[in-house]
Order: C-alpha cells, then structure tokens, then sequence
C-alpha cells in the first residue's frame, strides 16, 4: 500500500491564475452535471457549463479558451438536448467532438480556421441511450519519449517512432478519420468518416448478454485493435474488458467484439474492506495508446481507495502428463492473459477527478523499481482532486505522491489521518472535472462553482528545485515540441528571466547538431520558439524583435522566389530561386547591375499586375535594408533592434538576393520599386543600398567570427541619414498575453468576458515600448497594409505573437493569394510548413493561431474590440 498522504521532498505545484463569471444571478451559470473537461495539443481548454435562463431553462454550452487569453471565452450552444457527458480533441487540436445523455454526437470543426468560431456539419445518434465513453479513432502515429537518452544529440535517438497501426486504413494506409462510443446499454457504436464526407456509422453489442454500464474508457493496441473497459458501478461487479475490431464490408462499416480477461477490485476480496467501498467511482485507463494499464478508484461517502492494474502474458504450466505425450519446446509453451495490481493506495478522502499525463514517455527502463526511486519526470505523474479541495499529483504505476495542492488558504497537515479531518458545514470547494496539459507541466481543473483554475506543475517535481535539473526537463520538452509541433505555452510558465538565455543556447546548441535536412525542417519553428522565450526576460527583448523579423524575411524570400519560372521547362536541374542564390554567393560585385547581368532576367518576368500588388512586402524589404545599414555604426549597442542581423551572413545573403530580385522587376514596373525620399534627385538608392549591403555581407560570409567592418564602411553608414530618410519600422505586434506577465506565487484573478489589466514587468514595459502605441495608426502585419486608427474591415489576431490581419483578402492576383495562403491557418509565431512540417506527427498542421476580431464602428472612438465586451490588445491601459 502507498500513503497517498506524504509528499516527497521538493514536490511543487502552485496556482496560475484563476477565471471565474461574471457576478450575476447565481442560477445564471451553473455547472453541468456530469461537468466535461478537455485540453487540445494547441493549449485550447473546451469545458461544459449550463446558462439558465429566467424561465429556467438549461441551455447545454461548451466553452472553448486559449490558455493564453482565458477571459476570451467563447461560447457554443451546443444544440444537446440532455446533459453533455464526453468532450474530446482530435490529436490537432482543431476538431471538438461532444456526446450527451441522449446518445447524440457531434464532431466540431473552425469556420476559417478561428479557433473562436466553430461548427457542427456532421454527427451520429444512438437514440435515447446515453454516451458514457468517446474516442477518436487513432491514427496509428505514436511518439515514444525516451528519458534516459535525453543527452543524446540526435533528436531521432530521444524521440522515436513506435510501430502502432491505425484503427482503420483507407486504400494505400493512410488511416481513416472516425470516432467510437460506449452507452449505458451496453453498445459500441462507431462513425468513419470518408473523405467525401459521407458518415458511416454501425452500433453492436459488446457482448452477448448486455447488461448496464456506468462507467467505460477506451484505449488503443498496436495491432490496430480497440479495448473498451466498463464497469457497472458496483465495486462487488467484475470490471470487464472487450477487444472491439472495425472494418469495412461492402461499403458498410462493420464492428466484431471479444471478451477479455476481467478483474474484480482488491479491496472487495479483502474481508476487512469488502463492503467498505461499495462503488467504482474512476476507471481510466492509463493512456489512450496503453491498453494494458487501467486505473480504478473505489469510493463510499466519505472516503476512497485507488489501485493500478497491468494486464501481463503468463506462462501456463502443462502437467506432466501431458508433457510426457507432447512435451513443450522453446516458445510454445501456452499462455494466457492476466490482470495483476501493480499498487493500490490507503484510504483517501472521497476522490471527485482523475486526470492523466498524455506524454508519451517510454517505461521501458522505468519500471516499479524506478518508480519507488527519488526520479521523476514530467509525464509520470496523474493528478487526483479530493472532495476537500485538494489536489495530489502521484507517480502513474507506484501510486507515490509527489506533490500536494491545497485550494484552502490553511492547508491541512499532511499527517493527518483523512478520517479524523473535521466536516464543513458546507461542501468544500473542489475540482469536478481535470486535464493535464500535453506535457504535463499545467493543470486545469473546473470546480462545483464554475470556477477555472490553471496550476503549474513543476518540472523537477520530486526533487528540490535545482535550476539544472529544471533546465534539462524544459529543454528535453521543447524539443518534444519543436519536433511535433505542439504548442509550448505550458513550458513557458515554468521559465524564469534567469533561464532564458541558457535555454535559447542549449536549444540552438541541440538543434546545429541535426542533420542539415532536418535543421531545415524545424528552422522558423524554433525561431518562433526562440522568440517566446525571449519575451520572458527584459535583457532579451529586443531579440525578439530580430526572431520575428527574421521569420518574416525568411516567408517573402520564400514566397518570391517561388514566383520565378524557368524560361524554358526542360531545365530540371535547378530552379531559378536555386540559381540566384547559387549566383549571388558566388559573385561578389558590389555593382547591383553586374550581379544582375548573370542572371536569366526572363525567368524573372512577371505580369504587371502581380507586380503592383507585392509593392508593399518590397517596400518593406527595402525599409529594412536602409534601417540595418543606417544602424550600423550603433553596434555595439546589444539592445538596438536588429543587432544581431549585422552578423548573420544568412540573412544578409537573403536580403541581398532579395533586392536583386527587386531591381529586375523594378524594370519591368518601375512603380513595384520601393519608396525612398532622397535628399537628391539624381541618386540611385537601390545601388547605394546594394553596395553597402555587399560589403557588409563579405564580412560575415564564411564560417567561423565574423570580421568588423572597415571604417570606410562604417563612415557612409553615418551618411545615409542625410541621404536618404531613415523609416520607422514596426518592430512587434502589441499584445495582451498572460505568460510574460505571470509571477512566481501570485496568482492572477480573471473574470470570463473581461478583458484585464496585466500587471507589467521590465520584459514587459519594454516589449511595449516597440509595438505600436494605442493611439497610432494599426497596420495589417502580414499584408504591410495600413488600417487606420478604426479599421472597418474584419480582422484576425494571433493568439501567440498578436498579428492582426484582415480576415477577407482585398488582393485578387495570384502572386498575393499565394503570400495569403501561408496565413489561413497559422501566424509567424507559429508557421505552418507544408506537408513535411511535423518531423514525427503530422497531424498539427491545421493548428489554430488566430481569433477573429470583432468590426469597429468609424463613429466610436474606442480601437478594434474582439467582442463587444473585449478591448483590442493595442487598446489597453499601458
């Protein structure tokens, strides 16, 4: 038995922030009964909770946060008629699936990819029979993380994938999208969905004799197979397992069962126990992809017990007998299936929520006798609430606390026996409903008042807090996220100012030892990464100014060079984008048209049109150019935006490439040229530009430190502002998040519907002073439009780095709806990468990152409001 009562040393876990209602009428939000909780891969939290009307009717909703902007709540009438029992996310984060008490399903979906606009196109029905369980179907992707190689430098050696096969496969493997369900009645039913969005659904027995089910989970094996556990309630009623096989026949979905081995609870075949907890509360298996391992939890009243299983294959010893007539040779000996409990726990206070890790770490080498051990990583660990407003985070197999929450302003002495705990005179508050984040690091919880509450959880949890070990598991877990693509929110909170500058070293010193073609890859992801990092501390601000703009640079290179086309089509060998690069590196004339007479100039001609409409991302490009050169001679100031291009061979290799690019289709259409105001007429500024830019770049060229630039260089930088106007460059989108303003120990109180005022911090106050100041103009930041100071037209933001783009498209040539398409789905901070983009799960790719903003009235003198409720980021009190 494990005593669920003694923390390890060092345990840590401590509230974020809480979001509460509004203070209206008390029946006006009442928790949902059961109340249904689920948090997505994109730190998306979906949560149930009924409006009463004045006439008391209930109308069920589903809720749906950004982790990042909580008081941005949207609100779904859900349309169930009875009481919504199961919420869960596909494995990208952008479909919501829900299942009520009158059997109905329905599968949500983003209008436009707005991770604040939702809809229900299709759905099953199993009438009048109640959803007890709800899966997705799996896709047959499965990561395994291994721990014990975290040092390794190979990513593929830290993160590998497991042989697991699809639930169900379409022609050629690719599996097939589809959920399954578990009713009170004892059926399965299961819906696929074809990729001519036609539904199939089936509904079977999962066995013969159908008898009641209060309780199921469902898990997934590596044969593509299905396992539903169920109970019926009854701690004295076996807990019963079925292997669920589906396929498709003639066009029609069909579902085969068998019955598993089952398992009865050791506390009902203990006598001193046996009537002392006569239901089965929780049963969850331990991870949708480890069908082997079930948790289950007994309760009475007042108190509860909690015990670990593991399915194991056992030897079946033959008798001799029937050893002398056809003895057993090697490995065909007979097996067979058995459930033996791993551990168990003393008695507890009544449990109210189970919630489990989603990490998918390997046990191989972490076993009981490991677990019994000091270590600990994230991911190990479930969470369990109490009615007495606790929360203990316990080691999955050995059940050992090894962190303790108390909701309570006192706590309670760990020591004390739960039996001899004096009763309120009311129920305590606690957590009805709970979910881990995807790395294990946060925990939501909704508690019996409809209060959200987010709690970290510390990565060295079990240790004293040592900022190496901390660092280690933070690293090995954004590298977790840099090769899924998940989102990294979680992390964040655990990242003090002090860390971030090792951090940013060690994740650029891990990922140089990559392959070239995975450095590809993950190449604007970790700048992306990088840039979040580096908003948390005020000594590395201003690099997020260069990650940002660097993310930036790199999507227009892209873009425009994709434009180009080969004169003529059977030139295989390298593409026109390939060879200017190749071109420009080799060449070294700082003359702009010496370097462009070795090009093919009619690969670079495009229609006029085309032409006009890209002015504005050249403009920037030749903003940004002036603004780095005219910096110069300021280098040695670290905290001048910027900096750290001057050193950057790459980028400024790009930029060169870039505005040779721009001569050429400046002759075709002198009007797509960028804007300078010079100081004379006669002056050419894009010669200029490119013959300071060349220099600049032959110093930082090659491998290894970069050479100082001579003081001739240097000297015509000092020029340049008397030559030409220097612009001011919008550096960084204003915006409102959470994670760089919450401090350690002091949790933030937020009000669902209102946005707050932040406290700020040095990071903070500088990161405002280089976005734009409330009362300016506000500009479309992919586009480079200008919107005014009261835009008219609709609008989206990030959810991450706080870009605000127009939603519909004012451009219609091709050229621009190639630039815009790059942005329907994700923003910078987090740049989808085409079909290779997840090294190891694909299946991110249509994350979110943008919430539609609400229109602005030209007549009203506040800025662009996400609701009318909801003041705009820029809008808020400095």
């Amino acid at each position: 038995m494990c005593d669920l009562r003694r923390p390890a040393a060092g345990g840590m876990m401590d509230l974020a922030y809480v979001c509460e209602w509004e203070k209206w009428s008390k029946s006006t939000h009442c928790p949902s009964v059961p109340l249904a909780c689920a948090w997505s891969c994109r730190n998306l939290i979906a949560f149930t909770m009924d409006l009463r009307s004045d006439d008391q009717d209930l109308t069920r909703m589903i809720h749906i946060l950004d982790t990042e902007h909580p008081w941005d709540l949207h609100s779904i009438p859900s349309e169930h008629r009875e009481a919504i029992t199961c919420l869960e996310w596909d494995q990208s984060g952008s479909r919501l699936l829900s299942a009520d008490a009158d059997g109905q399903i329905k599968c949500w979906s983003m209008a436009d990819h707005l991770a604040n606009s939702w809809e229900s196109s299709v759905g099953s029905l199993v009438e009048g029979d109640p959803i007890v369980a709800l899966s997705w179907l799996h896709n047959g992707v499965k990561l395994a993380l291994h721990v014990e190689k975290s040092g390794a430098s190979s990513f593929g050696e830290k993160f590998s994938r497991v042989k697991f096969s699809p639930s169900l496969t379409l022609f050629g493997g690719k599996p097939m999208e589809g959920w399954i369900a578990v009713t009170v009645s004892g059926l399965v039913t299961v819906s696929l969905l074809k990729p001519s969005g036609q539904v199939l659904t089936s509904t079977e027995s999962l066995c013969r004799l159908r008898g009641r089910v209060a309780l199921a989970d469902i898990a997934f094996t590596g044969g593509g197979n299905i396992v539903v556990a169920t109970a019926d309630g009854s701690s004295a009623s076996p807990v019963q397992f079925y292997k669920v096989c589906v396929s498709v026949v003639s066009e029609k979905c069909r579902i085969d069962t068998e019955i598993l081995p089952s398992l009865f609870m050791r506390c009902t075949t203990d006598l001193n126990r046996k009537d002392k907890f006569p239901a089965i509360t929780h049963l969850k298996f331990l991870a949708r992809d480890m069908s082997e391992q079930v948790l289950l939890c007994a309760s009475s009243q007042t108190s509860s017990i909690v015990e670990c299983w593991s399915l194991r294959k056992e030897g079946l010893p033959v008798n001799n007998i029937f050893q002398q007539i056809s003895p057993v040779v090697g490995d065909k000996q007979p097996t067979i299936l058995k459930w033996r409990i791993l551990s168990a726990t003393n008695d507890l206070d009544r449990v109210s929520a189970v919630a489990l890790p989603k990490l998918p770490i390997s046990l191989t080498n972490t076993d009981l006798k490991v677990a019994s051990d000091t270590q600990f990583y994230p991911g190990l660990g479930l969470a369990l609430a109490f009615h007495d407003g606790s929360v203990h985070i316990v080691h999955r197999l050995s059940l050992q606390t090894m962190a303790v929450f108390y909701s309570s302003a006192a706590p309670r002495p760990v020591d004390e026996p739960a039996i001899k705990r004096p009763r309120t005179a009311g129920p305590a508050v606690h957590f009805k409903a709970m979910q881990l984040s995807w790395t294990s690091l946060a925990l939501v919880g909704i508690d019996n008042q409809g209060k959200l509450s987010v709690l970290r959880l510390s990565p060295s949890m079990g240790h004293p807090l040592e900022v190496g070990l901390a660092l280690r598991h933070l690293l090995f877990l954004l590298e977790y996220c840099m090769v899924t693509g998940y989102d990294w929110w979680d992390i964040l909170l655990h990242v003090q100012p002090s860390m971030v500058q090792s951090l940013v070293e060690k994740l650029h010193e891990e990922y140089t030892r990559q392959t070239a073609a995975l450095q590809q890859v993950l190449s604007t992801r970790i700048l992306a990464m990088k840039a979040s990092l580096c908003k948390l501390s005020p000594c590395t601000v201003t690099r997020v100014c260069d990650y940002h703009t660097k993310l930036f640079l790199i999507a227009i290179s892209s873009t425009l060079k994709s434009l180009l086309r080969p004169h003529f089509l059977n030139t295989p060998d390298k593409s026109p984008g390939d060879r200017l690069t190749e071109i420009c590196a080799k060449i070294t004339d700082v003359d702009i048209d010496k370097v462009m007479i070795n090009l093919k100039t009619e690969e670079f001609v495009l229609d006029m049109n085309t032409l006009q409409a890209l002015q504005q991302l050249l403009q920037w490009v030749g903003d940004f150019v002036l603004y780095l050169l005219a910096s110069l001679p300021n280098q040695g100031s670290l905290l001048r935006p910027g900096h750290s291009f001057l050193r950057d061979g790459t980028s400024l290799g790009m930029l060169r490439e870039l505005m040779v690019v721009i001569r050429i289709w400046g002759l075709l259409k002198p009007s797509c040229l960028p804007v300078y105001t010079a100081t004379s007429d006669t002056q050419d500024s894009m010669s200029l530009l490119f013959r300071l830019l060349t220099k600049l770049w032959i110093c930082c060229r090659d491998e290894g430190p970069a050479s100082e630039p001579d003081e001739a260089l240097v000297d015509e930088c000092c020029l340049l502002p008397s030559q030409l106007l220097i612009p001011s460059l919008d550096w960084l989108p204003a915006s409102d998040g959470l994670v760089s303003r919450l401090q350690p120990k002091q949790p933030l109180r937020l009000q669902f519907g209102r946005a707050p005022t932040l406290p700020g911090s040095a990071a903070t106050l500088q990161l405002d002073g280089l976005a734009r100041a409330p009362g300016q103009p506000k500009i479309d930041h992919l586009r480079r439009l200008h919107l005014g100071a009261y835009p008219t037209e609709e609008c989206k933001a990030c959810t991450r780095c706080g870009c605000v783009t127009m939603l519909k498209s004012p451009n219609r040539t091709t050229a621009v709806k190639q630039w815009e398409q790059r942005w329907i789905k994700n923003c910078l901070a987090v740049e989808d990468h085409g079909p290779g983009a997840s090294v190891t799960n694909r299946s991110s790719e249509d994350a979110p990152a943008f919430l539609q903003l609400g229109l602005q009235p030209t007549h009203h003198p506040p800025r662009t409001p996400r609701s009318p409720d909801h003041l705009h980021p820029e809008d808020q009190p400095r």
